[in-house]
């Protein structure tokens, strides 16, 4: 029964953490204003005259241009902040600060969730292994004990 339960927890916990996943993958609470999406985009690119700074945070010219392009393609409002980023990243390729959150690339972001999982699940099941099999060394039953002597009274070594 105990072991019935146990593979019915790890089931739940498995069901909420695909389903956990999946709605942070799907969620979208974009920006609203035209302001707010500048800066949102903005933030997604790096500079690429500067050393490890966004689009946001660089005040090198480059980075001011880029951003006035942004702010210019936002104003005319034909493309959506991931078509942005494509034609900025098309202009400046390895401009993007974090890896595509879609598609295979979105294994970037689950396979170390996946792991760690699978990691802490192979822990849990050699630990109860180990804990088993000590506690059956410790409190060995009648048929343990009666298989021991006979393996000794059937030992022809025993006597030399």
């Amino acid at each position: 029964m105990s072991r019935l339960k146990a593979g019915l927890t790890w089931a739940v916990m498995a069901v909420l953490t695909v389903g956990l996943l999946a709605f942070g993958a799907t969620r979208s609470s974009g920006p609203s204003t035209q302001e707010e999406r500048i800066d949102a985009i903005s933030k997604r690119l790096a500079c690429p005259t500067c050393s490890g700074e966004s689009i946001y945070v660089s005040r090198a010219s480059a980075a001011e241009s880029i951003r006035n392009e942004i702010a210019r393609q936002v104003a005319a409002g034909q493309r959506g902040d991931n078509e942005i980023v494509a034609f900025i990243e098309s202009r400046f390729p390895g401009s993007l600060l974090l890896p595509p959150t879609e598609g295979v690339d979105s294994l970037v972001w689950v396979l170390p969730v996946v792991a760690l999982v699978c990691g802490f699940g192979g822990l849990v099941v050699v630990f109860r292994r180990w804990q088993r099999e000590g506690r059956a060394r410790a409190n060995p039953d009648d048929a343990d004990i009666v298989a021991a002597a006979l393996r000794e009274h059937d030992d022809p070594t025993d006597g030399l």
